[in-house]
C-alpha cells in the first residue's frame, strides 16, 4: 500500500509543470536566496516577491488558496524570532509593565520580526510550488545536474523512498493493535485499556518500528553494496536545455539580481 497523501506532487498540464526541473530548481533556490537577502523593512520588495510567487501559483494551476493554506503551516516556526521584538535596540513603541520589570516593544525589533516572518512565508510558498509541480525523481535528477553533492542527493532519495515504507509499517502496526484491542458498540466503552495501557502499547509499537527500520536498513545496505553501489545513484543523462529554458532561466536570475541591487540601494 502506497501512502499517496504524503506526496506533495499535484499533476497538472500547466506551464509551470512543463518547465524543466533543472530550471525550476535553480530559480526556486535563487528566489529563496533573494528573499533571505532582501533588507529588513523593504516592504515594496516583499510585495513584489509575493506577487511573483502568487503569479507562479496561478500559472501552475495549483491555485493561490492551495499554496497559501500549506504555507501557513510554517508560520508557527517563525515565532522563534519573536524575542527580537523585545530585545532589538531602538525606539520603544509600547511598554508592558510586568511586576518590577518593563517589557519594551521596539520599532526596529517589530519591523525585523515582521520582515523575517514575511520572508519565511514567501520562501515556503516558492518551495511548495516547486514540490507540487515537479515529481521527486525529476528533482533528484535536477539536483545531480546542478552538482549538489552526490551523497546528499542519495540521502534525499533514500529518505523519500523509505518514508512511505515506514508509514506503511506504522499503519500495519496500528491495524494489528486495533484488531487485538476488541470492539464494543457502546459509546461509553473504549476498545483496549486505559491511558497507561495505551502508552505502553504505543511505546512498544515505537520500539518495534525502530527495530524493523534498523533491520531493513542493514538489508538494504548489503543489497546495494552487492550490486556495486559506491555512493552515487546513476541515471541516464538529461537532455540539453532548449533556448526557451535558457531564456527563462537567464531572465529570472537577472530580475532577482536587479531586485536585490535596488533593494539594497533604497533600503539597505
Amino acid at each position: 500500500m502506497h501512502v499517496h497523501f504524503l506526496d506533495p506532487y499535484r499533476p497538472r498540464a500547466s506551464l509551470v509543470h512543463r518547465v524543466d526541473a533543472r530550471v525550476k530548481l535553480v530559480l526556486a533556490l535563487a528566489f529563496i536566496l533573494s528573499c533571505s537577502l532582501t533588507p529588513d523593512g523593504a516592504w515594496p520588495a516583499y510585495l513584489l516577491l509575493l506577487a511573483l510567487v502568487l503569479s507562479a501559483a496561478l500559472l501552475s494551476e495549483l491555485g493561490i488558496g492551495f499554496v497559501l493554506k500549506r504555507a501557513a503551516l510554517a508560520l508557527p516556526f517563525v515565532l522563534a524570532a519573536l524575542p527580537l521584538v523585545f530585545t532589538a535596540p531602538g525606539e520603544s513603541l509600547l511598554s508592558i509593565p510586568l511586576g518590577s520589570l518593563n517589557i519594551n516593544i521596539s520599532g526596529p525589533g517589530l519591523a525585523r520580526f515582521a520582515s523575517i516572518a514575511l520572508k519565511s512565508w514567501i520562501s515556503v510558498q516558492a518551495a511548495i510550488i516547486l514540490a507540487s509541480s515537479t515529481p521527486f525523481p525529476e528533482l533528484l535528477a535536477a539536483m545531480r545536474a546542478i552538482h549538489i553533492p552526490r551523497l546528499l542527493v542519495a540521502i534525499f532519495g533514500l529518505m523519500w523512498r523509505y518514508l512511505f515504507v515506514l508509514v506503511d509499517e506504522v499503519l500495519r502496526l496500528s491495524r494489528a493493535r486495533a484488531a487485538r484491542s476488541g470492539h464494543s458498540d457502546r459509546t461509553d466503552v473504549r476498545p483496549g485499556g486505559g491511558w497507561a495501557w495505551r502508552a505502553r502499547i504505543t511505546g512498544g509499537m515505537a520500539g518495534n518500528l525502530f527495530m524493523r527500520a534498523l533491520e531493513r536498513s542493514d538489508r538494504i545496505y548489503m543489497a546495494m553494496v552487492s550490486r556495486g553501489y559506491d555512493g552515487e545513484v546513476r541515471s541516464t543523462p538529461l537532455p540539453a536545455l532548449g533556448t526557451t529554458h535558457w531564456t527563462l532561466l537567464s531572465a529570472g536570475l537577472a530580475f532577482l539580481v536587479l531586485l536585490q541591487l535596488f533593494s539594497h540601494l533604497l533600503w539597505g
